[in-house]
């Protein structure tokens, strides 16, 4: 990668949508129509930027490796994949919360093998692991809310955000786990040869987080 440019990775959707306001507001040169690209690899010279579109959980992988200098990640996706990278700064965008759920009916006194079905396995083992609580976990890529409801699972463990997904599928929020919001985080090789850039950059978003200039 070129020392002039840092290339960013950052996932599709509202994180992305969100970061992007954030790095107009701190003064980047973002184009108007920057988000309505299709494209996965978008260039803005005049910012000295690169952009990469991921999934989510693949943002810390391309960090990691180095093909990003920087990315944008939820703290869940982070908890879960922990990759060897730098998380250097809250953003603040996106918050939601890591909860746990089941149908309105649900005993815990009824469990006899508690399953708890997350898309989430590591964070979600760790987590009852400090509660003392011994659980199977069984992965899910989507429609975790199904689980209970075809008996698959006792409980699930997902990220909320308003709650009307668990709502529209009869299921109730029964724990709160932990806040979540997106970080910024960088790749230890580049940290070290684009530090001037970088800093620059962490200083610019940090002032604008601080101002309270995020996304509600």
């Amino acid at each position: 990668m070129s020392e002039d440019i840092i290339t960013v990775a950052m996932p599709k959707g509202r994180i992305f949508e969100e970061a992007v306001e954030l790095l107009k507001k701190a003064n980047y040169p973002i184009p108007p129509e920057f988000e309505e690209s299709r494209k996965l690899i978008l260039e803005v010279p005049e910012a000295g930027m690169r952009f990469i579109l991921a999934k989510p959980t693949d943002v810390p992988t391309y960090v990691e490796h180095g093909v990003a200098d920087v990315g944008v990640a939820g703290k869940d996706v982070m908890i879960e994949e922990k990759r060897d990278i730098y998380e250097v700064l809250d953003l603040k965008i996106s918050a939601c919360y890591m909860a746990v759920a089941a149908l309105p009916s649900y005993n815990p006194k009824s469990e006899v093998a508690p399953k708890i079905a997350s898309k989430y396995p590591n964070l979600t083992s760790e987590y009852f692991r400090e509660q003392g609580e011994q659980v199977e976990i069984i992965k899910l890529n989507g429609s975790i809310e199904l689980a209970p409801i075809i008996g698959l699972a006792d409980r699930i463990v997902d990220i909320v955000s308003t709650g009307q997904t668990l709502k529209e599928n009869g299921l109730v929020e029964i724990e709160t786990m932990m806040p979540i919001t997106s970080r910024f985080i960088v790749n230890p090789v580049s940290y070290r040869t684009k530090s001037a850039r970088i800093d620059d950059m962490v200083d610019r978003l940090a002032e604008v987080v601080a101002k309270g200039e995020v996304y509600e």
